[in-house]
């Protein structure tokens, strides 16, 4: 006869005590909690492109009904996005552990027999396979973009997006099947010194319990605590990369360690070289700023620039890859009275900024007419009391508060106000 306690498909194959409802409905009610601030600050982050603004910043041109919640982006509080994608990025790196805990714990039930015992149980086992699947793809794809600029096939922006939603809606009705008996599960046992993996308190959490257990070398809270301990850890060695005090811990972030010195030492993501950016094309006596709008196009070499009023904002950067600077002391012509210049007094309207940049994503990118308005947005010259580097784009830039770092468009080349589409 087959043995087929040597199969995935029987319960008598997964040995370990630890496996049961009390221990997979800690995770599953911390994982409530941290997936969905990660789909609300992943959300904002895509608004914060205004990708329904032009073609040129909408990276998921076929959204269609998932882009409803779209908004005009603000200005204020001017650390807004620093804000909300670090949270995105280190809440996600930190847990990771939890989501890897999570997914072992329940893994008798992917090899349950038979498949689908009704038509709910079919349901429930689909759901289960795309959150899983989702999951996986979600946090993998998250984490190649941040560490390695993205190696994963295809274009990142789309297959995150639809890969949030399709993630998001299986953990939503997994969450509305599972958390009032994770809650039992927890109110019942809790009062307990070391939870039994016996009785639980439904019976979905049956399955989880292993009929002849291993004997245990961890307590359930022992590898809670284990679990807890790897995110601890991942959390310190990332967070540090949104503050520059702390950068020098940030071993496990790409844009960790410490600032190189001088008035440009400050991170950055791509290099003149990376975009293809020559000295050349930004000389002095060659480079000059075409901008476009209502009474036709003027043209600003350097000197003419530097003539114009000057005005000094205080503003930080961040990166969708989850790293940011303080606030840097930028010094430039403010952009509205850049659209001033070509006929737009009073308010002024979007505007197509275009980079020297020789590839990339967003080598143009729009901005609305309330980040054109701010005063405190430039097309920056100078940082903290020096002129730009060529990495930060020598010889204009544009900064403006609360916006994605690549919206803050380096080696500027032209401006055109109105009709942005």
């Amino acid at each position: 006869m087959r043995d087929d306690s040597r199969l995935p498909t029987s319960p008598a194959f997964w040995r370990s005590p630890l496996r049961g409802p009390w221990f997979t409905s800690v995770l599953g009610l911390v994982l409530l909690v941290g997936v969905t601030v990660l789909f609300v600050t992943g959300l904002a982050s895509y608004a914060a492109y205004n990708p329904d603004l032009s073609p040129v910043n909408d990276k998921t041109p076929d959204k269609g009904i998932l882009g409803f919640y779209l908004f005009a982006w603000p200005t204020d509080p001017h650390w807004l996005y620093r804000l909300t994608q670090g949270v995105h990025v280190t809440l996600g790196i930190t847990l990771v552990p939890v989501l890897l805990a999570k997914l072992w714990s329940v893994v008798p039930k992917l090899f349950a027999l038979p498949p689908a015992r009704s038509l709910a149980h079919a349901l429930e086992r689909i759901s289960l396979l795309l959150l899983v699947g989702g999951a996986l793809f979600e946090f993998t794809t998250g984490v190649l973009n941040i560490q390695l600029d993205y190696v994963f096939p295809g274009s990142f922006y789309p297959l995150h997006f639809y890969g949030a939603w399709v993630f998001f809606a299986a953990f939503a009705a997994h969450a509305v099947l599972k958390t009032p008996a994770a809650v039992r599960n927890l109110r019942r046992l809790r009062a307990e010194d070391e939870p039994a993996p016996a009785a639980p308190a439904d019976e979905t959490g049956r399955e989880l319990v292993a009929p002849s257990p291993d004997a245990p070398t961890v307590s359930r809270r022992g590898a809670l605590g284990f679990v807890g301990g790897g995110s601890l850890l991942l959390f310190a060695t990332t967070a540090g990369q949104s503050f520059d005090a702390l950068r020098g811990t940030a071993l496990l972030a790409p844009h960790g360690g410490a600032d190189p010195g001088g008035p440009g030492g400050f991170q950055i993501n791509k290099t003149a070289a990376y975009a293809g950016v020559t000295a050349a094309q930004t000389r002095e006596d060659t480079w000059q700023l075409v901008v476009t709008g209502r009474t036709g196009t003027v043209r600003l070499d350097l000197d003419r620039l530097h003539r114009l009023p000057l005005h000094t904002s205080s503003l930080p950067i961040a990166c969708v890859e989850g790293w940011s600077t303080s606030d840097q002391r930028w010094r430039g012509v403010r952009l509205r009275d850049l659209a001033a210049l070509v006929g737009h007094d009073g308010d002024p309207p979007d505007v197509i900024v275009e980079s020297l940049q020789l590839h990339g994503a967003f080598r143009h990118a729009a901005l609305r007419a309330n980040q054109v308005a701010d005063p405190r947005s430039l097309l920056a010259l100078y940082v903290n009391g020096g002129p730009l580097t060529a990495d930060h784009g020598y010889p204009a830039r544009v900064i403006v508060p609360a916006a994605p770092g690549v919206l803050n468009t380096k080696w500027v080349a032209r401006m055109t106000f109105g009709e942005v589409r």
